[in-house]
């Protein structure tokens, strides 16, 4: 069992969204989650890259199970859903919603609205859908759900060459917001991370080993509180990752 970040997990169940390529932020979300008993659900956009996450966390004689969604799809989100309530006979404790993606889009006037699109699509509209299917479930369970922003949404962030982005992320922000708001009379918490740029094999590929990174198993410590009864009163807030 992990040391880092407390109490033990079982009889959990714990949704995990994004968890496709390997090297990424899901993959150490989920072995953390699992380390301390809960059972994974990691939902990927395709089944191959699904089952692949979760062979890893099997070798190391953790529970997962893999989904393969498309979460731009609202009834194929909402179908997910009810196949892992069905698989795991038992209500959703959290929802971990890392699915998304960044682009540059350039200064608006020279931007291309598809990218804005795009990036409106698989950061918020993604992020609405699965929060819309598995709320029912976190009810029940009196649950969380942990969103993954930016500080290009926050106030003073720079958001400069990519607007698209950094509107989604404060959309998502937005979203969070009401959640927490519509849900906290029936026991649901929303939060949301802001962090900089994590060490992701995409992010240093694309950025290289000399940016000051947050480590992947800094974001799963707070993400693994804001959904441990610790943080039972912890609900509408983004937390900056620097």
């Amino acid at each position: 069992m992990s040391e880092r970040a407390g109490a033990r997990l079982d009889g959990h169940s714990v949704v995990i969204t994004g968890a496709g390529r390997a090297g990424q932020l899901a993959e150490v979300v989920a072995r953390e989650f699992a380390s301390k008993g809960a059972r994974v659900s990691l939902v990927a956009r395709t089944m191959g890259d699904a089952e692949a996450r979760v062979a890893d966390l099997r070798r190391a004689a953790l529970d997962a199970a893999p989904f393969a969604c498309d979460l731009a799809d609202p009834a194929a989100t909402a179908d997910v859903a009810r196949r892992i309530a069905l698989a795991g006979g038992e209500p959703v404790h959290a929802l971990i919603h890392l699915a998304g993606g960044f682009a540059m889009s350039g200064p608006v006037v020279e931007s291309d609205p598809a990218v804005f699109r795009r990036m409106l699509e698989i950061n918020l509209a993604t992020a609405y859908g699965a929060a819309r299917a598995f709320l029912p479930s976190l009810r029940t369970a009196r649950g969380a759900l942990v969103f993954v922003a930016s500080l290009a949404a926050l106030p003073g962030g720079r958001a400069a060459g990519m607007s698209a982005y950094a509107a989604a992320k404060a959309g998502l922000i937005a979203l969070m917001r009401a959640i927490a708001q519509e849900e906290r009379e029936r026991g649901v918490r929303s939060n949301a991370l802001a962090p900089s740029a994590i060490r992701t094999a995409a992010n240093l590929a694309s950025m290289g080993d000399k940016v000051r990174y947050v480590e992947r198993e800094s974001v799963a410590d707070v993400i693994v509180f804001l959904c441990s009864d610790a943080a039972r009163n912890v609900t509408g807030q983004v937390i900056e990752l620097a």
